[in-house]
């Protein structure tokens, strides 16, 4: 059964979601801190992180980040922050779901065994794909067996599991503006309300990593009242078919 880390420096949350998931034949672990958390991510397989925003003194969010750069691991927030600005922040650190205290223990095995099954439908398409396939655009290749964005100097341009789906759903459709509710039923699941700025929040931070100047997109535009569009030349290359495709060109498109 997968293994789940619970982290949070309330030892009756701990206690009770440590209990649950045992009952639920789940392999469990459990953190107090920053520094027992990324302990066990580096010395265990651990399949779903779930985490308070607030460890004692310690901030959550910083170690979602450094857990990120060490593995692709999905992340429940189970906090008793329940502002928007909070729910955002830790979306855009790419948290899979957030869940506010008080809680239904049942609610968050639901939910953890939704993300799980997300994860894992992913690996069983990845796993089904004959070949795998390259998208190359402004001197970047995304390989999407890697699940990886490389630089043409061949430097790794970290991504979490959000981005890199973010990105790909929006190569694979370039030169076509995507609607935030379209974004947020393909990468989420669930319809877009007006009021949630998860998807901006996403797309501004992927631009950091992008584009050479974020007040000045190249790469990413945004197409006012509507979504966003992949504005580059894309190249594509399959290994199944052994041949390579332009899927889109776009000439000093004008959004």
């Amino acid at each position: 059964m997968p293994t789940i880390l619970i982290v949070d420096d309330d030892p009756e949350v701990r206690r009770v979601l440590c209990q649950a998931l045992a009952e639920d034949h789940f392999t469990v672990l459990d953190a107090s801190d920053k520094a027992r958390a990324l302990h066990h991510v580096r010395h265990n397989h651990v399949d779903l992180i779930t985490l308070d925003l607030r460890l004692g003194n310690e901030n959550g969010l910083e170690f979602a980040r450094e857990m990120r750069a060490l593995h692709n691991t999905p992340v429940v927030i189970i906090t008793g922050l329940d502002g928007s600005p909070d729910r955002i922040a830790g979306l855009e650190y790419g948290a899979d779901d957030y869940i506010t205290k008080p809680f239904h223990v049942r609610e968050v095995l639901l939910r953890i065994r939704n993300v799980l099954k997300r994860y894992d439908h992913r690996l069983v398409e990845r796993k089904s794909t004959a070949g795998h396939s390259h998208y190359e655009f402004d001197h970047c290749v995304i390989d999407t067996e890697a699940r990886e964005l490389r630089r043409a100097n061949g430097d790794v341009v970290a991504l979490t599991d959000f981005e890199y789906r973010l990105l790909l759903l929006l190569v694979q459709n370039a030169a076509r503006v995507l609607s935030r509710e379209e974004i947020c039923r393909a990468l989420m699941g669930h319809e877009w309300s007006p009021l949630d700025r998860t998807v901006d929040g996403h797309i501004a931070r992927l631009r950091r990593k992008l584009e050479r100047s974020v007040d000045e997109p190249r790469l990413v535009k945004s197409v006012r009242g509507v979504g966003y569009v992949f504005a580059s030349r894309v190249l594509h290359y399959s290994q199944s078919h052994e041949q390579q495709h332009e899927t889109q060109q776009v000439a000093n498109r004008r959004v």
